[in-house]
């Protein structure tokens, strides 16, 4: 009786030691830095390419994503400039892999949103590292019955969001990762 109480004791030590060595290996090999939680109420100016904390192109993707360090997520580094129905931008965002990693989506219209520099209505920020947003406006996931909600940027004023019939109009899918995406609005 108490080999085998000793037996088992044994037994359950090794376990939890093998347990406690998988999980210390999980935890310590994660790959690239550690960037604290994002919060929607932080503000991180951006007002040149050099001094620009918010946006971080994100290297182990081969440069083709950037890290929005203010919201959390990951956008395009540069989206594709075909003009589309909204359905086909949702599957397009759906179906798409940027170095070698799926999950996108639409982002919601606030998402697109908070990509604009305040001061300037409809434009990105002087210090973005965006390439090829030569669209005027991008779909967004938000919808209301037949219309989805477009974001404009146009480099020109204006306030920025008009909704557009998904079945006949056309315009830009700018994909992003994580998040919450679009509930309804």
């Amino acid at each position: 009786m108490r080999q085998r109480l000793i037996y088992a004791s044994v037994l359950l030590v090794v376990g939890i030691l093998t347990l406690a060595a998988r999980t210390a290996i999980a935890q310590t090999t994660a790959v690239g830095p550690y960037y604290a939680p994002p919060a929607w109420d932080q503000k991180l100016q951006c007002d040149t390419l050099t001094t620009c904390p918010r946006f971080v192109v994100l290297s182990n993707w081969n440069g083709q994503a950037v890290l929005d360090r203010e919201t959390g997520l990951v956008w395009e580094r540069s989206p594709d400039p075909t003009l589309r129905p909204w359905d086909f931008a949702l599957l397009h965002c759906v179906t798409r892999v940027v170095s070698d990693r799926s999950g996108w989506r639409l982002p919601s219209i606030q998402e697109l949103l908070s990509l604009r520099a305040a001061a300037s209505g409809s434009t990105l920020p002087p210090g973005h590292p965006f390439s090829n947003v030569d669209l005027t406006y991008y779909w967004s996931a938000t919808t209301t019955g037949i219309y989805a909600y477009i974001s404009e940027f146009s480099f020109t004023s204006g306030d920025g969001v008009t909704a557009h019939t998904k079945s006949s109009s056309y315009s830009g899918a700018w994909c992003v990762r994580g998040g919450h995406g679009a509930d309804d609005q």
